[in-house]
């Protein structure tokens, strides 16, 4: 199944987790993102701002209030995903504020989805996937998207059966669409 593009936006370092601030050698998403990628075989391509978020987690949770309220679409580094190359897309990002980071939504206006499956997940500690189903559907005209999977960070780790059995359903519905 190698035909499946796994990308994500995961934060590293400081994090809240468990109702604490904690340092995360690797982000809650990246971890799902990579279990992902094991039970489905699929390209893994990671979504990064071109200016790093603060190493503070409250400087960070500020900053991803005002790129929010200013609709801000962050400039990413690296080089271009080759999403045309995939029809199916899975999409991985933390909750933050009731959404993704905006670096997701820089990433998605950056494609053209259309014809393209999109299956979300998410890492939250609290607000399942928010209303970041609504701006994908907004950000990818034309794409058909699945119904997402919701972690709590806190648990990413230990989470495969959970996954496994969302990714039994997603890929029962792409096998009945054809895709």
């Amino acid at each position: 199944m190698a035909d499946r593009l796994i990308a994500y936006y995961s934060r590293d370092g400081k994090n809240y987790r468990d109702g604490h601030i904690v340092d995360l050698a690797e982000g809650n998403t990246q971890i799902v993102a990579k279990k992902i990628r094991q039970l489905t075989g699929g390209e893994l391509f990671r979504i990064e701002p071109l200016h790093p978020y603060p190493a503070d987690y409250h400087e960070t949770t500020e900053l991803a209030q005002k790129e929010l309220q200013d609709n801000a679409r962050p400039e990413l580094a690296g080089s271009p995903c080759p999403v045309e190359r995939y029809d199916i897309v899975y999409l991985g990002y933390p909750i933050w504020w009731g959404v993704m980071p905006m670096p997701v939504l820089t990433f998605l206006e950056q494609y053209d989805f259309s014809g393209k499956t999109v299956i979300p997940f998410c890492t939250h500690e609290g607000s399942g996937m928010g209303d970041s189903v609504a701006y994908i559907r907004r950000s990818c005209p034309g794409a058909r998207v699945l119904d997402g999977l919701a972690l709590y960070g806190s648990r990413c780790d230990r989470s495969d059966d959970e996954i496994r059995a969302w990714l039994d359903k997603a890929e029962s519905a792409l096998k009945v669409s054809g895709a």
